[in-house]
C-alpha cells in the first residue's frame, strides 16, 4: 500500500537482508570505536577482536563458490564448522553402544581394553538384540574343554606341494596396508607387535620399506598392479626386483592382490606430490611423478596364466608360500580360476578373501558401498568351489573383513577360512578414534598421515606393545569359545556351530543358510548343484569370462 504520511512511513518495519545488516553493522561499529578512540586511546586495541570479522565477512561476500557464506557473512562459515564438529559429536554424544558405523563403540571398546590390558568384561548382559533379524550366535557344549589346557595360540601351516619353506602362521594376522598410506611410526609399531607376538604382517602393495623390515617382524608382501618394489622403469614385472626383495629371510609368503574389499576393480594414483625420494625409492619410481596402478595386472590376462605367474613367483622367491587375495565379483571368473589350477594340477599355497564391506582403503563412495561380494558370502562360495573342484586341501583360506573379536575368528572359519586378517582393529590398537580423515592426512592420532606433526604422537615402543596385547588377548578368547564349544582345534569348526535368526521367529544354521556342496561336484561328469550350473558354463581356464 502507498505511504501517504511520515506516520505509516514509521510504523512499516525495515527489512534488511543479511548482506545489508552486516554493513550496516560493520559501519556503526567501526564510528563508534573511532569516536570512542578520541576520549580513549586504547579502545583502539578492540580492533584486533573487530578488525578479523570485518575481514572474513568482506572476504564472505566477494567471493563466488560457497552461497551460504556470500548470503550470510561471518554466521555463514558457522555452517562449515559444525559440518566439521559432526562426526565427532555423533561419536560422542549421540550414537549408542551399538549403532556407531563402522565399527561401533562396543567393539572399540573391546579392541582398546584388550589392547591397554584392561578389563574387557561387560557386566548386567547384553546389549544387543538377540531378536533381531541378522544375529549371530554359536553353540556351545555340555561338555566343554578346559581352556588352561588348550594351545592358547593355535597355528596353521601354509605351504602346498610345489612349497619348500611352508610358514606357521598364527589364525590371527595385520592385513594389508600399504607405507604411504600409514605413517612410518604406524608401521613400525605395527611390525614391532608382530615380532613380539609371533604373527605375521601384510605391507599392502605400496612396496616393502625399511619400516616393515626393521623390528624383524614377519612379513607377507603385497604385490599389486602396480608392482612396487617389483617393476621395471616402465611399470612392467621384473624377475629380478621381486627375487631380491622376496629372499629377505623376513618375508615369509608373497601376495598377488587381484582385487580389494574397499575398491574392486578400482585403479590407484600417487599424485606427484605426494611422490617423496622415500616413496619413489621403495616402489622403484621416479620421484616427483605421478604413478598410476592400473586396475589390472599387466603380467597375466587369463587364470592359466594367473596360475602359471604364481608358479615363478614360487620358484624366484625360493619356494616360498604365494597365494592371491581377491574380492570376489563374477562368481563364473573364480571357477574359471578353479579350472586353471584343476588343468594345470598347480596350485596357490591360499587365498585371500577380502570383503566387499571394504576396510582401511579410501575409495568412492559408489564402490565402498556397493561394489564386491560380502565377505561371509564370499568365504562361503570360495570355500564351496574349492570343495566342488576336488582342491579345497591343496591350500588355504585367509578371511579378511572386519574381523575384530574371537567370535568373528569363530564365524569366519565356520564359514571355510583357515586364519583371519584384520586392519581397522588393529589400527585402533595402536590409537585409532575411528575419527575417519584417513584420506585427509589430518589423522590425529599419527597413524593413516605423513604429517610430522601427528606422527609425533604415536610412539611406537609403546603402541607396538599395544599391537600385540590385543592380539594375544583377541586369540585367547577365540580358543576360549572353541573349549566352550568342546573344540579342541580350530580346523574342526564347521558351520554347524553358527546360527543365525533370518526371521523374528525361523532360526537357521549357517549350514542351512550356507549348503556346503560335496567334493568334486563340479568336476567334468559331477553332479552340479542347480545355483552353480550357470556360472560354471561362463567360466574357462582360458579366459576370464565366457559370453554363452
Amino acid at each position: 500500500p502507498e505511504i501517504t504520511n511520515l506516520s505509516d512511513y514509521l510504523a512499516k518495519p525495515i527489512r534488511m537482508t543479511p548482506r545489508q545488516l552486516f554493513v550496516v553493522i560493520s559501519v556503526i561499529v567501526t564510528a563508534l570505536l573511532l569516536i570512542w578512540s578520541y576520549f580513549w586511546i586504547d579502545v583502539l586495541l578492540l580492533f584486533i577482536l573487530v578488525a578479523p570479522l570485518l575481514f572474513m565477512g568482506i572476504q564472505d561476500m566477494v567471493q563466488t563458490k560457497q552461497s551460504i557464506r556470500r548470503n550470510f557473512p561471518v554466521l555463514g562459515r558457522l555452517r562449515y564448522v559444525f559440518e566439521d564438529l559432526r562426526p565427532k559429536i555423533q561419536q560422542y554424544f549421540v550414537e549408542n553402544d551399538t549403532d556407531g558405523a563402522p565399527i561401533n563403540r562396543n567393539e572399540r571398546s573391546v579392541i582398546y581394553q584388550r589392547a591397554k590390558k584392561q578389563v574387557d568384561t561387560i557386566p548386567f548382559g547384553t546389549q544387543l538384540d538377540v531378536y533381531a533379524e541378522g544375529y549371530d550366535w554359536m553353540t556351545h557344549s555340555i561338555v566343554p574343554l578346559d581352556f588352561h589346557k588348550m594351545e592358547h595360540h593355535p597355528r596353521v601351516r601354509f605351504g602346498g606341494k610345489d612349497c619348500k619353506q611352508p610358514y606357521d602362521m598364527s589364525v590371527l594376522n595385520i592385513s594389508a596396508m600399504s607405507f604411504g598410506s600409514l605413517s612410518q611410526n604406524a608401521v613400525l609399531a605395527l611390525n614391532g607387535g608382530a615380532k613380539i607376538g609371533g604373527f605375521a604382517h601384510n605391507t599392502g602393495e605400496g612396496g616393502l620399506s625399511p619400516y616393515h623390515l626393521q623390528p624383524g617382524g614377519d612379513i607377507i608382501w603385497q604385490i599389486g598392479t602396480g608392482y612396487f618394489g617389483a617393476r621395471t622403469a616402465d611399470g612392467k614385472f621384473s624377475d629380478e626386483a621381486f627375487q631380491n626383495n622376496a629372499t629377505k629371510p623376513n618375508v615369509k609368503m608373497i601376495e598377488i592382490k587381484l582385487s580389494q574389499g574397499a575398491k574392486p576393480g578400482h585403479g590407484g594414483i600417487l599424485p606427484a606430490k605426494k611422490n617423496t625420494p622415500e616413496i619413489a625409492a621403495i616402489r622403484f619410481v621416479e620421484p616427483g611423478t605421478t604413478v598410476f596402478s592400473p586396475p589390472f595386472h599387466s603380467a597375466f590376462g587369463t587364470p592359466v596364466e594367473l596360475i602359471l605367474f604364481i608358479k615363478r613367483l614360487r620358484e624366484l622367491s625360493g619356494g616360498k608360500p604365494v597365494g592371491f587375495k581377491l574380492c570376489i565379483g563374477r562368481k563364473s571368473e573364480f571357477l574359471s580360476i578353479c579350472k586353471a589350477m584343476v588343468q594345470l594340477n598347480t596350485y596357490p599355497d591360499f587365498i585371500t578373501i577380502d570383503g566387499g564391506e571394504g576396510g582401511t582403503g579410501a575409495a568412492p563412495p559408489e564402490f565402498s558401498n556397493y561394489v564386491g561380494m560380502p565377505m561371509l558370502d564370499a568365504l562361503a562360495f570360495a570355500d564351496n568351489a574349492l570343495r566342488g573342484f576336488g582342491i579345497r586341501n591343496e591350500m588355504k583360506l585367509i578371511a579378511s573383513g572386519k574381523i575384530l573379536t574371537g567370535f568373528h575368528l569363530v564365524r569366519a572359519m565356520a564359514l571355510g577360512a583357515d586364519t583371519c586378517n584384520t586392519a581397522r582393529a588393529m589400527m585402533m590398537a595402536l590409537g585409532c578414534i575411528q575419527a575417519l580423515e584417513c584420506n585427509k592426512n589430518t589423522c590425529p592420532t599419527g597413524v593413516a598421515t605423513q604429517d610430522p606433526y601427528f606422527m609425533k604422537g604415536l610412539v611406537v615402543e609403546d603402541k607396538k606393545v599395544r599391537v600385540a596385547n590385543y592380539h594375544k588377548n583377541t586369540v585367547e578368547s577365540f580358543v576360549e569359545l572353541l573349549g566352550a564349544s568342546g573344540i579342541d582345534h580350530p580346523d574342526k569348526i564347521n558351520r554347524t556351530h553358527v546360527y543365525r535368526r533370518v526371521f523374528m521367529n525361523l532360526v537357521k544354521t549357517y549350514e542351512e543358510i550356507y549348503p556346503t556342496i560335496p567334493d568334486g561336484c563340479l568336476l567334468d561328469g559331477g553332479d552340479v548343484p542347480f545355483d552353480y550350473e550357470d556360472y560354471l558354463k561362463r567360466s574357462s581356464a582360458e579366459k576370464f569370462e565366457v559370453t554363452v
